[in-house]
This record gives C-alpha cells, structure tokens and sequence, in this order.
C-alpha cells in the first residue's frame, strides 16, 4: 500500500472540492483492499450513485467513502440527515471509510473503517436547518459522531501514516462481524452496553460496575423500566458471541 496521493491528477482540476474528491477516491481504487474478504482491490460504482462509492467484486460489500483534510475529528459531516436515518433503521448503509489526507504533502495519513452493522440513529446528529436565504433553505444534514461508536467498531487501515497489517484488519472486521444484528433497537442496546464494557478500566470487571451505567442507559432507553436486566441479557449476549468470559459470583473477564 503506497499512502501518496497523485500529484498529476491534482494538476488536471482547479476546484480544492473536486481535488480532494478525485484524489481521494483514485486512491482507494488503485491502493484499497476490501476489509471483509481481503480481495486485494474494490471496484468504484458510476458517480452519482445514492449510497455506496465503492465495492468487492469478490463478497458484494459496499463502501462509502468519507474523506477531509487533516486529522480525522470526532464528528465528520455526512448528507441528508433523514436519508441517513433510513438507511441505518432500514439496514441499507454501506460500510464506511474515513480518511484524512495532508493535502499539502499529498500524502494518507488516515484511514477508519467503520463497518455498517456499528451504526444506530444515536451515532448521528442532526444539524441545523439551512437558513431561509440558503439555496437549499430548510435543508437538514447530519453529522457522523465517530466517537460514540464502540472501539470495536472502529477499526483503523492506516493509522497516523502506519499501514497497519491486512490480516490484522480482516481479522478484527471479522469478528466484529459477530455483533451484527438486524434489528435496530436491539442493536442500539448491545451498541450501549458494549460501550460500558469498553469504560471499565480493567479486564476483569464485575456485574456491580455495570450496573452503575444503569442511569446512562435509562436516559438511552426511557421507555425501558427493566435496565439491570436488559444489562445481564446484553452481557450474556457478548458472552455467547465470545467478548467476555463469566467467571461466576458476578464476575466476568474481557477476551
């Protein structure tokens, strides 16, 4: 994997949008494995496409890239908040690709891979609707708040300039397979309780600081009057997708 960017395909445009469009996805095109499979490329859909920028010949996962200038942030801007909210409750969404490039040094520096079974509406933000002046007035978009997808969930290709190791990458895409579940509301809940399990400090950890996370939840899920046990089910669902280990009396063990 080569992480420079084309410097003779950046002299062909002059708009700094269509640059950064054009070289980012050449790049992914000519340098990106597919992260389920492993088959060594991806193919680029026709432009314009609605959902998906890319995807594996091989498995038929799909891929949508988001790309910007710098270090990647906490929260990346995406399009129509409403049509991202369809997509996620409908289970339509590609898998997502985040990168940050030095437009300067033309050069990778970022890639996330975010695969589509981690999203629930909570992990996207409604913005403010465009103004009535706009051109789009009333126009509503969203963004991708990366940091409350679980750790899990986001799995790093490149990582501040450092390709990381292919195998390794497929490996954690496909474990992270495990977790996926088609109905949303139960995902939103094993997406939450998951994130708890990644704030205890330890690996090993007790059902007692669990269920201090249980007023977090409660605000999650408001109409839940049962979240202690909504937490034991989540728990010995992570257990039977091999997570966590329980070692009795209330106990249990991060794999």
């Amino acid at each position: 994997m080569n992480l420079s960017l084309s410097r003779e395909l950046a002299a062909k445009y002059r708009s700094n949008t269509q640059v950064a469009r054009v070289l980012t996805e050449a790049w992914v095109a000519d340098q990106m494995f597919c992260p389920r499979c492993g088959n060594p490329s991806i193919e680029r859909f026709p432009n314009n496409r609605p959902v998906a920028d890319f995807y594996c010949p091989i498995c038929k996962y799909e891929y949508e890239l988001k790309s910007k200038n710098g270090t990647l942030a906490r929260k990346v801007i995406d399009g129509a908040y409403a049509a991202m909210i369809e997509r996620i409750t409908g289970n339509k969404n590609p898998d997502f690709l985040f990168m940050g490039y030095d437009a300067k040094n033309f050069i990778v520096r970022d890639l996330l891979l975010i695969p589509k079974h981690f999203f629930v509406p909570e992990v996207i933000e409604q913005r403010k609707p465009l103004s009535a002046t706009a051109r789009r007035a009333g126009w509503i978009g969203c963004n991708i708040l990366i940091e409350k997808i679980p750790e899990q969930g986001r799995i790093p290709i490149v990582k501040s300039g450092v390709i990381m190791n292919a195998s390794s990458v497929i490996k954690k895409v496909n474990r992270g397979k495990t977790l996926e579940i088609s109905d949303i509301n139960a995902r939103g809940w094993l997406m939450d309780v998951l994130s708890c399990l990644n704030r205890t400090p330890d690996v090993n950890f007790s059902l007692a600081e669990m269920y201090s996370f249980e007023d977090y939840l409660k605000r999650r899920h408001p109409s839940n009057n049962n979240i202690k046990p909504k937490i034991r089910q989540q728990l010995q669902l992570l257990r039977d997708k091999g997570f966590i280990e329980f070692l009795g009396n209330g106990k249990y063990r991060k794999i």
